[in-house]
């Protein structure tokens, strides 16, 4: 099922061919699965999320960002898109405070890009403030643009925008131009009609550096 946070008030896959009658055959490796910012990924098989963005931590590590509520600690991450290829990596920590996800990916698995749709992540910064065009690519609505209000509504680590959200877009990716701001949470009320409640990606990264770990020091590809 999707996966999304309603807001009311504030196995690795491959393939091994052997040639008839005994003959030796030739091991195939499997073509990795391409992620980005806004592909549609599989959490825990069975909740349907958007992937933030994808790159690499200080350790070298290739790993993603994704909405918290989609799954926690262990959860198994599949390309909804390339199912068969099976588990392509992990949450490896989830911050229910903040609604935010880590996920350390095998890197023999997936190719990395930053263009999903018609987003381009280029870097990290924000947040989001009015009157800013924030515009976001969720695997369920696509591309959708409108104005940054900005934290007004709650205050703290969160940035509100007039986005069309809905099921399965948790996790999107919010860009200003090529400059990814922040990720989707949830909405208020409707879907696509109420506004849309995001996570400064500036946050969410100063947290993983505080704690240290897979996603320290995260870069996008």
């Amino acid at each position: 099922m999707t996966k999304f946070r309603k807001l009311v008030g504030a196995a690795a896959a491959f393939a091994a061919l052997t040639a008839p009658f005994g003959a030796p055959g030739t091991a195939q490796a499997a073509t990795p699965s391409v992620l980005g910012g806004g592909s549609g990924i599989v959490v825990g098989g069975q909740n349907i999320c958007t992937l933030t963005t994808i790159g690499r931590d200080s350790g070298g590590r290739l790993v993603g960002f994704t909405a918290g509520h989609c799954g926690g600690a262990n959860a198994a991450i599949v390309s909804e898109n390339d199912r068969d290829a099976g588990t392509l990596g992990t949450i490896v920590y989830a911050n229910n405070d903040m609604d935010y996800a880590v996920i350390e990916f095998d890197p023999g698995k997936v190719t990395p890009v930053n263009q999903v749709g018609g987003t381009t992540i280029t870097g990290l910064g924000g947040p989001a403030r009015f009157p800013d065009t924030v515009c976001k690519e969720g695997r369920t609505t696509g591309r959708t643009c409108g104005p940054a209000y900005g934290d007004m509504l709650t205050g703290g680590n969160s940035t509100w925008s007039q986005t069309c959200v809905a099921e399965g877009d948790s996790g999107a990716p919010l860009v200003v131009g090529t400059t990814l701001v922040g990720m989707v949470n949830g909405y208020l009320a409707v879907p696509c009609l109420g506004p849309e409640l995001g996570a400064d990606i500036t946050a969410v990264v100063a947290d993983v550096n505080a704690r240290g770990g897979a996603g320290s020091g995260f870069q996008p590809i």
